[in-house]
Protein backbone atom coordinates (compact mmCIF):
# COMPACT_ATOMS: atom_id res chain seq x y z
CA UNK A 1 0.00 0.00 0.00
CA UNK A 2 1.27 3.43 -0.93
CA UNK A 3 0.10 6.69 0.67
CA UNK A 4 0.84 10.37 0.18
CA UNK A 5 0.27 11.12 3.89
CA UNK A 6 0.32 9.16 7.13
CA UNK A 7 -3.25 10.43 7.69
CA UNK A 8 -4.38 8.12 4.86
CA UNK A 9 -3.17 5.15 6.90
CA UNK A 10 -5.80 5.74 9.59
CA UNK A 11 -8.36 2.94 9.61
CA UNK A 12 -8.64 -0.41 7.83
CA UNK A 13 -7.22 -2.15 10.89
CA UNK A 14 -7.23 -5.96 11.04
CA UNK A 15 -10.00 -8.06 12.54
CA UNK A 16 -8.28 -11.09 14.08
CA UNK A 17 -9.97 -14.27 15.30
CA UNK A 18 -8.91 -15.36 18.78
CA UNK A 19 -7.97 -19.05 18.96
CA UNK A 20 -10.78 -20.92 20.79
CA UNK A 21 -8.08 -22.73 22.77
CA UNK A 22 -7.34 -19.37 24.42
CA UNK A 23 -10.83 -18.25 25.43
CA UNK A 24 -12.55 -21.64 25.75
CA UNK A 25 -15.81 -20.63 24.06
CA UNK A 26 -17.24 -23.60 22.16
CA UNK A 27 -19.93 -21.98 20.03
CA UNK A 28 -18.77 -18.38 19.60
CA UNK A 29 -16.09 -17.03 17.29
CA UNK A 30 -14.41 -14.13 19.10
CA UNK A 31 -12.69 -11.42 17.04
CA UNK A 32 -10.40 -8.56 18.07
CA UNK A 33 -10.52 -5.31 16.09
CA UNK A 34 -6.91 -4.13 16.33
CA UNK A 35 -7.27 -0.36 16.62
CA UNK A 36 -3.84 -0.36 18.24
CA UNK A 37 -2.45 -0.59 14.70
CA UNK A 38 -3.65 2.86 13.65
CA UNK A 39 -0.62 5.04 12.79
CA UNK A 40 -0.65 7.10 15.99
CA UNK A 41 -1.31 4.02 18.09
CA UNK A 42 -4.97 3.94 19.09
CA UNK A 43 -8.66 3.89 18.31
CA UNK A 44 -8.67 7.68 18.90
CA UNK A 45 -6.82 8.35 15.64
CA UNK A 46 -10.07 8.11 13.68
CA UNK A 47 -12.02 10.49 15.91
CA UNK A 48 -9.14 12.97 16.29
CA UNK A 49 -8.80 13.39 12.53
CA UNK A 50 -12.56 13.53 11.95
CA UNK A 51 -13.01 16.19 14.64
CA UNK A 52 -10.04 18.34 13.63
CA UNK A 53 -10.39 18.12 9.84
CA UNK A 54 -13.31 20.55 9.23
CA UNK A 55 -11.69 23.48 11.04
CA UNK A 56 -8.05 22.73 10.36
CA UNK A 57 -7.53 24.92 7.29
CA UNK A 58 -9.12 27.92 9.02
CA UNK A 59 -7.03 27.23 12.15
CA UNK A 60 -3.84 27.27 10.08
CA UNK A 61 -4.89 30.50 8.35
CA UNK A 62 -5.67 32.43 11.53
CA UNK A 63 -2.89 30.91 13.66
CA UNK A 64 -5.26 29.12 16.03
CA UNK A 65 -4.36 26.42 18.52
CA UNK A 66 -6.15 23.09 18.76
CA UNK A 67 -7.33 22.49 22.32
CA UNK A 68 -8.79 19.34 23.88
CA UNK A 69 -9.67 18.01 27.29
CA UNK A 70 -7.58 14.85 27.19
CA UNK A 71 -4.78 13.16 29.05
CA UNK A 72 -4.41 10.17 26.75
CA UNK A 73 -4.81 8.86 23.23
CA UNK A 74 -6.95 11.68 21.82
CA UNK A 75 -4.31 14.16 22.91
CA UNK A 76 -1.56 12.07 21.31
CA UNK A 77 -3.35 11.86 17.97
CA UNK A 78 -4.26 15.56 17.96
CA UNK A 79 -0.70 16.52 18.89
CA UNK A 80 0.62 14.66 15.85
CA UNK A 81 -2.03 16.11 13.53
CA UNK A 82 -1.42 19.62 14.84
CA UNK A 83 2.35 19.32 14.46
CA UNK A 84 1.99 18.05 10.88
CA UNK A 85 -0.05 21.13 9.98
CA UNK A 86 2.07 23.64 11.88
CA UNK A 87 -0.63 24.33 14.44
CA UNK A 88 -0.01 24.46 18.23
CA UNK A 89 -1.83 21.92 20.38
CA UNK A 90 -2.85 22.33 24.00
CA UNK A 91 -3.99 19.41 26.16
CA UNK A 92 -6.04 20.42 29.19
CA UNK A 93 -6.46 17.92 31.98
CA UNK A 94 -7.24 17.87 35.67
CA UNK A 95 -4.74 15.06 36.12
CA UNK A 96 -2.33 13.18 33.87
CA UNK A 97 -2.01 9.82 35.55
CA UNK A 98 0.21 7.96 33.07
CA UNK A 99 3.75 9.44 32.99
CA UNK A 100 4.64 7.92 29.61
CA UNK A 101 1.72 9.69 27.95
CA UNK A 102 2.74 13.04 29.41
CA UNK A 103 6.33 12.57 28.25
CA UNK A 104 5.21 11.64 24.74
CA UNK A 105 2.93 14.68 24.51
CA UNK A 106 5.82 16.94 25.46
CA UNK A 107 8.03 15.21 22.90
CA UNK A 108 5.37 15.88 20.26
CA UNK A 109 5.47 19.58 21.12
CA UNK A 110 2.17 19.76 22.97
CA UNK A 111 1.44 22.32 25.66
CA UNK A 112 -0.05 20.70 28.77
CA UNK A 113 -2.26 22.69 31.10
CA UNK A 114 -3.16 20.83 34.28
CA UNK A 115 -6.06 22.26 36.23
CA UNK A 116 -7.31 21.85 39.78
CA UNK A 117 -10.18 19.47 39.08
CA UNK A 118 -12.02 18.29 42.18
CA UNK A 119 -13.17 15.06 40.62
CA UNK A 120 -11.97 12.64 37.97
CA UNK A 121 -15.22 13.09 36.04
CA UNK A 122 -16.62 16.19 34.37
CA UNK A 123 -18.56 18.58 36.58
CA UNK A 124 -19.83 21.52 34.48
CA UNK A 125 -21.33 23.14 37.61
CA UNK A 126 -17.84 23.58 39.07
CA UNK A 127 -16.21 26.84 37.85
CA UNK A 128 -12.76 25.21 38.02
CA UNK A 129 -13.69 22.00 36.20
CA UNK A 130 -11.54 21.45 33.08
CA UNK A 131 -14.55 21.35 30.76
CA UNK A 132 -15.85 24.63 32.17
CA UNK A 133 -12.40 26.21 31.84
CA UNK A 134 -12.17 25.17 28.19
CA UNK A 135 -15.54 26.65 27.31
CA UNK A 136 -14.62 29.83 29.18
CA UNK A 137 -11.42 30.08 27.13
CA UNK A 138 -13.36 29.64 23.90
CA UNK A 139 -15.87 32.35 24.79
CA UNK A 140 -13.19 34.94 25.52
CA UNK A 141 -12.99 37.91 23.17
CA UNK A 142 -10.44 37.25 20.43
CA UNK A 143 -10.24 33.51 21.15
CA UNK A 144 -8.25 31.67 18.51
CA UNK A 145 -8.85 28.09 19.59
CA UNK A 146 -10.10 25.12 17.60
CA UNK A 147 -11.83 23.01 20.25
CA UNK A 148 -12.33 19.44 19.07
CA UNK A 149 -14.59 18.72 22.09
CA UNK A 150 -14.34 14.92 22.14
CA UNK A 151 -16.90 14.44 24.93
CA UNK A 152 -19.71 16.20 23.07
CA UNK A 153 -18.71 16.42 19.41
CA UNK A 154 -20.87 14.02 17.34
CA UNK A 155 -18.02 13.73 14.83
CA UNK A 156 -16.29 11.53 17.43
CA UNK A 157 -18.95 8.82 17.09
CA UNK A 158 -19.49 9.60 13.38
CA UNK A 159 -15.87 8.66 12.64
CA UNK A 160 -16.59 5.11 13.79
CA UNK A 161 -19.99 4.95 12.12
CA UNK A 162 -18.31 5.90 8.85
CA UNK A 163 -15.31 3.58 9.06
CA UNK A 164 -14.88 1.20 12.01
CA UNK A 165 -18.38 -0.26 11.87
CA UNK A 166 -18.42 -0.81 8.08
CA UNK A 167 -14.95 -2.39 8.27
CA UNK A 168 -16.22 -4.95 10.79
CA UNK A 169 -19.17 -5.77 8.53
CA UNK A 170 -16.90 -6.15 5.51
CA UNK A 171 -14.47 -8.43 7.35
CA UNK A 172 -17.36 -10.64 8.51
CA UNK A 173 -18.55 -11.02 4.90
CA UNK A 174 -21.36 -8.52 5.26
CA UNK A 175 -22.79 -9.96 8.47
CA UNK A 176 -22.97 -8.17 11.79
CA UNK A 177 -21.60 -10.04 14.80
CA UNK A 178 -24.09 -11.27 17.38
CA UNK A 179 -22.29 -9.32 20.14
CA UNK A 180 -20.24 -6.14 20.13
CA UNK A 181 -18.25 -5.52 23.31
CA UNK A 182 -16.62 -2.14 23.92
CA UNK A 183 -14.99 -0.27 26.78
CA UNK A 184 -16.63 3.10 27.39
CA UNK A 185 -14.48 6.23 27.61
CA UNK A 186 -15.90 9.12 25.58
CA UNK A 187 -18.43 6.58 24.20
CA UNK A 188 -17.43 7.59 20.66
CA UNK A 189 -16.27 4.22 19.33
CA UNK A 190 -18.88 2.19 21.22
CA UNK A 191 -21.85 4.30 20.08
CA UNK A 192 -20.59 4.86 16.52
CA UNK A 193 -19.88 1.20 15.82
CA UNK A 194 -23.06 0.04 17.57
CA UNK A 195 -25.14 2.41 15.42
CA UNK A 196 -23.93 0.79 12.20
CA UNK A 197 -23.99 -2.82 13.37
CA UNK A 198 -27.45 -2.52 14.92
CA UNK A 199 -28.83 -0.89 11.75
CA UNK A 200 -27.53 -3.92 9.85
CA UNK A 201 -28.90 -6.39 12.42
CA UNK A 202 -31.38 -5.14 15.06
CA UNK A 203 -30.77 -8.33 17.07
CA UNK A 204 -27.19 -7.25 17.84
CA UNK A 205 -26.35 -7.24 21.57
CA UNK A 206 -24.05 -4.43 22.74
CA UNK A 207 -22.07 -4.81 25.96
CA UNK A 208 -20.51 -1.68 27.46
CA UNK A 209 -17.61 -2.13 29.86
CA UNK A 210 -16.71 0.40 32.54
CA UNK A 211 -14.11 0.43 35.29
CA UNK A 212 -15.00 -0.91 38.71
CA UNK A 213 -15.75 1.81 41.24
CA UNK A 214 -12.58 3.44 42.62
CA UNK A 215 -10.44 1.46 40.14
CA UNK A 216 -8.42 3.27 37.49
CA UNK A 217 -8.05 1.70 34.06
CA UNK A 218 -6.53 4.09 31.47
CA UNK A 219 -9.08 5.18 28.90
CA UNK A 220 -12.15 3.80 30.70
CA UNK A 221 -14.60 5.62 32.93
CA UNK A 222 -16.29 4.06 35.91
CA UNK A 223 -20.06 3.72 36.16
CA UNK A 224 -20.47 7.07 37.94
CA UNK A 225 -18.21 9.00 35.59
CA UNK A 226 -19.66 7.66 32.35
CA UNK A 227 -22.99 9.41 32.86
CA UNK A 228 -21.15 12.75 32.74
CA UNK A 229 -20.05 12.15 29.13
CA UNK A 230 -22.20 13.92 26.55
CA UNK A 231 -21.95 11.14 23.95
CA UNK A 232 -22.96 8.40 26.37
CA UNK A 233 -26.49 7.10 25.77
CA UNK A 234 -27.61 4.19 27.98
CA UNK A 235 -29.97 3.09 25.19
CA UNK A 236 -26.93 2.12 23.09
CA UNK A 237 -26.12 -0.74 25.43
CA UNK A 238 -28.01 -3.90 26.27
CA UNK A 239 -25.69 -4.51 29.19
CA UNK A 240 -23.29 -2.39 31.23
CA UNK A 241 -20.71 -4.35 33.24
CA UNK A 242 -17.66 -3.34 35.27
CA UNK A 243 -14.12 -4.66 35.08
CA UNK A 244 -11.49 -4.31 37.81
CA UNK A 245 -7.93 -3.17 37.16
CA UNK A 246 -6.69 -6.67 38.07
CA UNK A 247 -9.07 -8.23 35.55
CA UNK A 248 -7.94 -5.77 32.86
CA UNK A 249 -4.31 -6.75 33.46
CA UNK A 250 -5.18 -10.46 33.36
CA UNK A 251 -6.94 -9.95 30.03
CA UNK A 252 -4.00 -7.93 28.76
CA UNK A 253 -1.60 -10.74 29.68
CA UNK A 254 -3.69 -13.22 27.73
CA UNK A 255 -3.68 -11.04 24.62
CA UNK A 256 0.04 -10.33 24.89
CA UNK A 257 1.34 -13.78 25.78
CA UNK A 258 -1.11 -16.12 24.07
CA UNK A 259 -2.34 -14.09 21.11
CA UNK A 260 0.72 -12.00 20.25
CA UNK A 261 -1.30 -8.78 20.49
CA UNK A 262 0.65 -6.06 22.30
CA UNK A 263 -2.51 -4.64 23.82
CA UNK A 264 -2.75 -2.14 26.65
CA UNK A 265 -4.91 -2.49 29.77
CA UNK A 266 -8.03 -1.19 27.98
CA UNK A 267 -7.80 -3.96 25.39
CA UNK A 268 -7.26 -6.40 28.25
CA UNK A 269 -10.41 -5.14 29.94
CA UNK A 270 -12.36 -5.55 26.70
CA UNK A 271 -11.13 -9.12 26.25
CA UNK A 272 -11.75 -10.11 29.87
CA UNK A 273 -15.22 -8.56 29.91
CA UNK A 274 -16.11 -10.13 26.56
CA UNK A 275 -15.14 -13.65 27.58
CA UNK A 276 -16.81 -13.35 30.98
CA UNK A 277 -20.08 -12.20 29.40
CA UNK A 278 -20.04 -14.70 26.54
CA UNK A 279 -19.41 -17.66 28.82
CA UNK A 280 -22.82 -17.10 30.38
CA UNK A 281 -24.55 -17.87 27.07
CA UNK A 282 -22.06 -20.10 25.24
CA UNK A 283 -23.21 -23.46 26.61
CA UNK A 284 -26.85 -22.81 25.69
CA UNK A 285 -26.19 -22.11 21.99
CA UNK A 286 -27.13 -24.60 19.31
CA UNK A 287 -25.68 -22.74 16.30
CA UNK A 288 -22.50 -20.80 15.63
CA UNK A 289 -22.35 -17.15 16.77
CA UNK A 290 -19.73 -14.38 16.62
CA UNK A 291 -18.57 -11.50 18.79
CA UNK A 292 -16.21 -8.54 18.29
CA UNK A 293 -14.29 -6.45 20.82
CA UNK A 294 -11.90 -3.54 20.30
CA UNK A 295 -8.23 -3.49 21.24
CA UNK A 296 -7.87 0.25 21.79
CA UNK A 297 -4.13 0.81 22.08
CA UNK A 298 -0.69 -0.64 22.76
CA UNK A 299 1.05 -1.77 25.93
CA UNK A 300 4.21 0.33 25.72
CA UNK A 301 2.62 3.49 27.10
CA UNK A 302 1.53 1.76 30.30
CA UNK A 303 4.66 0.20 31.77
CA UNK A 304 4.57 2.43 34.86
CA UNK A 305 0.90 1.55 35.38
CA UNK A 306 1.77 -2.15 35.17
CA UNK A 307 4.82 -1.73 37.40
CA UNK A 308 2.75 -0.09 40.11
CA UNK A 309 -0.05 -2.67 40.11
CA UNK A 310 1.74 -5.89 39.13
CA UNK A 311 5.47 -5.54 39.83
CA UNK A 312 5.72 -9.34 39.79
CA UNK A 313 5.17 -9.26 36.03
CA UNK A 314 8.41 -7.32 35.70
CA UNK A 315 10.42 -9.58 37.99
CA UNK A 316 10.01 -7.39 41.07
CA UNK A 317 8.71 -8.38 44.50
CA UNK A 318 5.00 -7.69 45.17
CA UNK A 319 4.31 -4.38 46.88
CA UNK A 320 3.39 -4.91 50.48
CA UNK A 321 0.75 -2.73 52.11
CA UNK A 322 -0.71 -1.87 48.69
CA UNK A 323 -4.15 -0.35 48.33
CA UNK A 324 -4.64 -2.59 45.29
CA UNK A 325 -4.77 -5.56 47.67
CA UNK A 326 -7.61 -4.14 49.78
CA UNK A 327 -10.78 -6.21 49.45
CA UNK A 328 -14.30 -4.89 48.95
CA UNK A 329 -15.25 -6.41 52.31
CA UNK A 330 -12.54 -4.37 54.03
CA UNK A 331 -13.81 -1.22 52.30
CA UNK A 332 -17.39 -1.90 53.39
CA UNK A 333 -16.20 -2.24 56.99
CA UNK A 334 -14.70 1.27 56.97
CA UNK A 335 -16.54 4.00 58.87
CA UNK A 336 -17.66 6.55 56.29
CA UNK A 337 -18.57 9.86 57.92
CA UNK A 338 -20.97 12.25 56.17
CA UNK A 339 -20.10 15.97 56.12
CA UNK A 340 -22.43 16.88 59.01
CA UNK A 341 -21.05 14.23 61.37
CA UNK A 342 -17.51 14.85 60.14
CA UNK A 343 -17.77 18.48 61.24
CA UNK A 344 -18.95 17.38 64.69
CA UNK A 345 -16.10 14.86 64.93
CA UNK A 346 -13.58 17.51 63.90
CA UNK A 347 -14.84 19.87 66.59
CA UNK A 348 -14.89 17.25 69.35
CA UNK A 349 -11.85 15.02 68.74
CA UNK A 350 -9.74 16.98 66.24
CA UNK A 351 -8.69 14.06 64.01
CA UNK A 352 -5.91 14.50 61.49
CA UNK A 353 -7.52 15.28 58.11
CA UNK A 354 -5.54 13.97 55.13
CA UNK A 355 -6.58 15.29 51.70
CA UNK A 356 -5.53 12.79 49.01
CA UNK A 357 -6.19 15.04 45.99
CA UNK A 358 -3.59 16.66 43.79
CA UNK A 359 -1.83 19.81 45.02
CA UNK A 360 -3.68 22.13 42.63
CA UNK A 361 -7.08 20.91 43.77
CA UNK A 362 -5.98 21.17 47.40
CA UNK A 363 -4.68 24.70 46.89
CA UNK A 364 -7.97 25.75 45.28
CA UNK A 365 -10.22 24.58 48.13
CA UNK A 366 -9.67 22.32 51.13
CA UNK A 367 -10.85 21.63 54.67
CA UNK A 368 -9.18 24.02 57.08
CA UNK A 369 -6.34 22.38 59.01
CA UNK A 370 -6.06 19.42 56.63
CA UNK A 371 -2.76 18.25 55.21
CA UNK A 372 -2.22 17.34 51.58
CA UNK A 373 -0.65 13.98 50.70
CA UNK A 374 -1.37 12.97 47.09
CA UNK A 375 -2.75 9.43 46.93
CA UNK A 376 0.25 7.96 45.07
CA UNK A 377 2.63 9.45 47.68
CA UNK A 378 0.38 8.23 50.48
CA UNK A 379 0.67 4.67 49.18
CA UNK A 380 4.45 5.03 49.17
CA UNK A 381 4.33 6.19 52.80
CA UNK A 382 2.37 3.16 53.99
CA UNK A 383 4.86 0.78 52.40
CA UNK A 384 6.89 1.17 55.58
CA UNK A 385 3.91 0.72 57.90
CA UNK A 386 1.59 3.15 59.60
CA UNK A 387 2.64 6.75 58.88
CA UNK A 388 0.63 8.11 61.85
CA UNK A 389 0.45 7.43 65.55
CA UNK A 390 -2.29 5.00 66.56
CA UNK A 391 -3.33 7.55 69.14
CA UNK A 392 -4.22 10.05 66.40
CA UNK A 393 -7.65 9.54 64.73
CA UNK A 394 -7.49 10.05 60.94
CA UNK A 395 -10.08 11.30 58.47
CA UNK A 396 -9.17 10.69 54.82
CA UNK A 397 -10.71 12.75 52.02
CA UNK A 398 -10.62 12.40 48.23
CA UNK A 399 -12.80 13.84 45.44
CA UNK A 400 -15.83 11.54 45.83
CA UNK A 401 -15.05 9.35 48.84
CA UNK A 402 -14.20 6.09 47.10
CA UNK A 403 -10.42 6.14 47.09
CA UNK A 404 -10.30 7.50 50.65
CA UNK A 405 -12.38 4.52 51.80
CA UNK A 406 -9.82 2.12 50.33
CA UNK A 407 -6.94 3.92 52.03
CA UNK A 408 -8.85 3.97 55.32
CA UNK A 409 -9.31 0.21 54.94
CA UNK A 410 -5.57 -0.17 54.35
CA UNK A 411 -4.75 1.82 57.49
CA UNK A 412 -7.21 -0.35 59.43
CA UNK A 413 -5.51 -3.49 58.12
CA UNK A 414 -2.17 -2.09 59.30
CA UNK A 415 -3.57 -1.71 62.82
CA UNK A 416 -4.83 1.85 63.02
CA UNK A 417 -7.78 1.84 65.46
CA UNK A 418 -9.69 4.84 64.07
CA UNK A 419 -9.22 5.61 60.36
CA UNK A 420 -12.35 6.95 58.67
CA UNK A 421 -13.33 8.16 55.21
CA UNK A 422 -15.26 11.33 54.32
CA UNK A 423 -18.42 10.00 52.66
CA UNK A 424 -18.92 11.60 49.26
CA UNK A 425 -15.52 13.25 49.49
CA UNK A 426 -14.75 16.92 49.05
CA UNK A 427 -17.58 17.18 46.52
CA UNK A 428 -20.15 16.17 49.17
CA UNK A 429 -18.50 18.48 51.72
CA UNK A 430 -18.73 21.38 49.28
CA UNK A 431 -22.32 20.58 48.28
CA UNK A 432 -23.33 20.41 51.97
CA UNK A 433 -22.14 23.99 52.41
CA UNK A 434 -19.38 22.95 54.83
CA UNK A 435 -16.52 25.47 55.04
CA UNK A 436 -13.58 25.26 52.63
CA UNK A 437 -10.54 27.50 52.53
CA UNK A 438 -7.97 28.41 49.88
CA UNK A 439 -4.24 28.03 50.32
Amino acid sequence: MRYDSIIEAIGNTPLVRIDPAVHGLRNIDLYAKLEMLNPFGSVKDRAAWNMARPGLAAAVERGASIVELSSGNTAKALAVIAAMHGVPFKSISNRMRVPEVKDLLLLLGAEIQELPGQTECLDPTNPEDPLTVIHRMLSESGSTYLHTDQYYNPRNADAHAASTGPEILADLDGRAPDWFIACVGTAGSSSGVARVLRAHDPQLKVVGLVAHKSDFIPGIRNIDEVHEVGLFDPATFDTIASVTADEALEGMLTLVRRCGMLAGPTGGAAYFGAVRHLRTVDAELTDRKSAVFIVCDRIESYMSYIRQRRPDLLGRPPRKNSVAGVTDQEVLAVTAVDPENAQKWLAQERPLVVDLRGPSAYAALHIEGSINIVDELFEELVQGGLPFSKAQPVLLACPVGEKSARYAALLTRLGHPDARSLAGGIIAWRDAGAPLVRE
